[in-house]
């Protein structure tokens, strides 16, 4: 028993990893774009659009209230035109990425704000572009932060894919409700909360690391 356990933890912290992995970078793709529009079309900002900057943050934060167990089950039709599915892995990618998006995208907004307008101002004022403001200013100066945020945003998927088990999800999430609560293994949920607290110290470390080394620059 202990050894069929053993690789169900394996094959489960690798579903987990899979998970993470792939809605934090796509949403890390999404997500950063979408925060420097938002930067850039709010009042003030190079690209000022006060209408359509209100249009994108309605939706933005429409997504980001709602209950990460909710919209789950919400995005239960997309999962499945997108994935085949609304169980397994691949099914879970989905809704933790739609739910990663506007939160990075709000992180990202709010590390832009704190570059030094000065520096925008000049480079505007040597006829420097939009393009070349964001590539050579903004994003360089606002990085530590933008890194950071996404370090928070790993942290945050880490629990999201937990609770995505509670639907089939796979991972750790749904290795601890099947053997842990279902069947009363308290050894296995034990562990699997011991995993998960593991795994986000090695994410919160390896950013804050990160961090370090991109302002030490």
């Amino acid at each position: 028993m202990w050894s069929e356990l053993f690789d169900l933890f394996v094959t489960s912290l690798g579903e987990t990893l899979v998970m993470v992995g792939i809605s934090g970078v796509i949403g890390a793709l999404l997500g950063v774009p979408l925060g420097v529009v938002l930067h850039l079309t709010d009042r003030g900002g190079p690209l000022a659009h006060p209408l359509f900057n209100r249009l994108i943050g309605v939706v933005v934060n429409a997504v980001r209230s709602i209950p990460f167990i909710i919209l789950l089950v919400v995005v239960i039709p997309f999962t499945r035109f997108l994935a085949g599915s609304s169980i397994g892995t691949a099914a879970a990618v989905v809704p933790l990425t739609i739910a990663a998006i506007p939160f990075i995208a709000r992180l990202v907004e709010s590390a832009l704000r704190e570059v030094d307008k000065g520096l925008v101002e000049a480079a505007q004022s040597m006829g420097a572009s939009t393009g070349q403001i964001v590539w050579k200013v903004l994003l360089p100066e606002a990085m530590p932060g933008i890194v950071a945020g996404l370090t928070i945003t790993f942290v945050s998927l880490v629990g999201y894919s937990a609770m995505a088990g509670a639907i089939g999800g796979g991972g750790l999430g749904d290795l601890g409700i099947r053997y842990g609560y279902q069947r009363y293994i308290t050894e296995v949920m034990v562990a699997v909360v011991l995993i998960l607290i593991v795994l986000v110290q090695a994410v919160q470390s390896f950013g804050d690391w990160l961090v370090r080394r991109i302002s030490h620059r």
